[in-house]
């Protein structure tokens, strides 16, 4: 379907929630945009369009100014029932960011293969896949993915603390590939 009008082509289709994004998304810019002398530094006897911060600038001063508008839209728009209970929905994903930082600190205790493996059976469990071959894809899963990291990439993961009480022999290996 066409618009007839202008108005009808802008017209604001507001989502419960919207105004509470648009806030947050305007504090944050300017919390970016405030930064941005500590962070950038303006450079003597360099063109303007090749200072290290121009493209920050600039992009930094899009996010404030759209967001701006966004929040006055917004703020103009009906309200329509419903703000909180998204926000809600919004924050149960940090639940997600709670379990990574509980791996994040569990590598170095436990190794990363026993951390992986444990994460990612609980993750499976946590979402709903409840049978034992989603179990088993998820050890498995977990395993390949050690293998390739420690093994075969060999990218620098603290080895475990647990790894100290394994036999001479097996410790070793552990330390390396594991």
């Amino acid at each position: 379907m066409l618009a007839r009008t202008l108005q009808d082509l802008f017209k604001r289709y507001r989502r419960p929630g919207d105004i509470v994004f648009a806030f947050v998304f305007l504090a944050f810019a300017v919390f970016l945009f405030s930064q941005i002398g500590e962070q950038t530094k303006i450079t003597k006897r360099t063109k303007w369009f090749a200072q290290p911060g121009l493209w920050p600038t600039i992009s930094i001063s899009g996010m404030v100014f759209f967001g701006a508008l966004h929040y006055l839209s917004s703020v103009l728009s009906p309200r329509i029932p419903g703000r909180w209970r998204e926000v809600a929905f919004w924050l149960r994903s940090l639940e997600f960011v709670a379990y990574f930082l509980t791996y994040v600190v569990a590598v170095p205790m436990l190794g990363y293969l026993p951390s992986t493996v444990l994460f990612a059976v609980f993750l499976t469990l946590r979402c709903g896949f409840h049978s034992a071959a989603n179990i088993g894809l998820a050890i498995l899963f977990a395993f390949c993915v050690s293998v390739l990291f420690r093994g075969l990439l060999q990218v620098k993961i603290p080895a475990g603390q647990l790894y100290e009480y394994l036999p001479d022999s097996i410790r070793v290996f552990a330390l390396t590939y594991l």
